[in-house]
């Protein structure tokens, strides 16, 4: 609740962030899952067709100065949207005809609003491109704002410059043990070797495994096989207990694009029906150049596909999730709010998890310890960007260099931490705080599996939480 009072009073995304605005998942959801049936779901989404005029003639009015990358990412969801509203409402009146009226009455003003929206958009972003209106707003919080968004985003012990220092520090680590482990890959041996040639090789064992790379026509193919290999690997391997839910690959709707490459998209945490959990992967941008797509696969290769399926599906986001809307807690709040410091921690622990139990051998570990270099400069980057004043450049040498990126993805993650702000941070505070806790609860390797299931047995809490949670219920 203070999170949410915060968010409107101070930090007031709705007079300066447009995609807020924007009612995409409010109707994607309608339509991609049956938990209705589909006449009763396609009477809802023209209910909220009928409303997607007044609601962004009413955000017309109340967006003052926009960033100018907020703006554009919003127009071009906006797109999307209608895109969406056109197609899949076709798709499912085929099914239903006899609700073609109602949709058509409500769809019709629905498209308009959303290109009247778009021209404001691009009316706003011309007069803020040079004209000195102020109409570019600055997407960086500032030091005193970005403070606050952290401790309500993280709901921990942690303060900016603690999780500053902490990362830095994990950095250095993650170096020493990739180079270890490119090395080993490689078939070679380190001691003896030139320390100047550490770098080297690591770029040389990156290149290989990236070599091994998906284009925008396999990658949904190549994330099933992925998949089914995580899974396979899950229900064999002592790590934690499986669960039967369904998830499905799906490409990420055009609305939801333009913030991250992949993204979880479970039934509501209060559903008891038998929805599927979506797994959305992006294709790349279609603006990019042939070199840039080339660079965006190489760094999301085969092997690094196989480790975000871990992070996003099993045993990460999909496995927690669907064991967090089991929790029965004293509270249906208990249930239905989640942490997200806790819910990116466990996928992040649950890479590297997997990677120590063998899975993928090599190729997965570099790519996992490649990720956790990417979540610890995460951390730097959204302090950097909102409250240090770094820099574009300043960013991609960070990602590009010691965090050993491809060009495509620190390009997507600059966008992504000027989009948000704090939740780029909720991945190495969240992973810091579960590998603490399994280190002081649980620290051989046996066992395992009782651990996690009574670590994932009490919702999605902030993890600073769980201390008590397992006290009152030991393993």
């Amino acid at each position: 609740l203070d999170a949410s009072v915060f968010a409107l009073a101070d930090l007031r995304e709705h007079e300066w962030n447009p995609m807020v605005h924007l009612p995409g998942e409010a109707l994607h959801a309608l339509l991609a899952r049956p938990f209705a049936p589909l006449e009763e779901r396609l009477l809802a989404f023209a209910g909220r067709l009928a409303a997607l005029p007044d609601a962004l003639a009413t955000a017309r009015t109340v967006l003052g100065p926009m960033p100018a990358i907020h703006a554009g990412t919003a127009r071009d969801q906006a797109a999307g949207i209608a895109a969406m509203i056109t197609r899949d409402t076709e798709a499912a009146l085929q099914s239903v005809p006899a609700l073609r009226g109602p949709v058509t009455a409500a769809r019709e003003p629905a498209l308009a609003a959303l290109a009247g929206f778009r021209a404001f958009l691009d009316a706003r972003l011309a007069a803020g491109s040079g004209s000195g209106s102020g109409d570019d707003r600055d997407p960086r919080l500032g030091a005193a704002l970005w403070d606050r968004q952290l401790g309500h985003r993280l709901a921990g012990d942690l303060t900016g410059p603690e999780v500053l220092a902490a990362a830095r520090a994990h950095l250095t680590e993650l170096t020493e043990q990739i180079t270890e482990a490119a090395y080993a890959y490689l078939g070679e041996s380190r001691r003896g070797d030139d320390p100047g040639r550490a770098g080297e090789r690591v770029r040389a064992a990156l290149a290989r495994v990236a070599a091994d790379a998906p284009t925008d026509r396999t990658i949904v193919a190549d994330a099933r096989v992925a998949l089914a290999e995580v899974t396979a690997f899950v229900a064999s391997a002592e790590l934690v207990t499986p669960v039967d839910d369904v998830i499905e690959i799906i490409t990420m709707p055009e609305f939801a694009r333009g913030v991250a490459v992949a993204y979880c998209d479970p039934p509501g945490p209060l559903e008891s029906a038998a929805l599927p959990t979506f797994y959305a992967i992006a294709p790349t941008p279609g603006d990019w150049s042939a070199g840039r797509r080339a660079s965006f696969y190489r760094e999301y290769n085969r092997a690094s596909l196989r480790n975000l399926s871990v992070h996003e599906a099993v045993p990460g986001h999909h496995l927690q999730l669907a064991v967090a809307r089991r929790f029965a807690g004293p509270t249906r709040v208990r249930a239905a709010v989640w942490s997200g410091t806790f819910v990116e921690g466990w996928a992040c622990y649950a890479e590297q998890l997997m990677a120590e139990a063998g899975f993928g051998g090599l190729p997965v570990r570099l790519q996992q310890l490649k990720m956790q270099l990417r979540m610890t400069i995460n951390a730097l980057l959204d302090h950097g960007v909102h409250a240090g004043g770094m820099d574009r450049a300043e960013a991609m040498a960070l990602m590009t260099g010691p965090g050993l990126q491809e060009e495509g993805e620190a390009v997507g993650k600059w966008r992504r931490a000027l989009l948000t702000s704090g939740q780029l941070s909720t991945y190495f505070v969240g992973w810091s705080e579960l590998r603490a806790l399994r280190t002081a609860r649980h620290p051989s390797a046996s066992g395992l599996r009782a651990f996690h299931d009574q670590l994932l047995a009490h919702g999605s809490p902030p993890p600073r939480h769980l201390r008590t949670l397992l006290d009152a219920a030991p393993v």
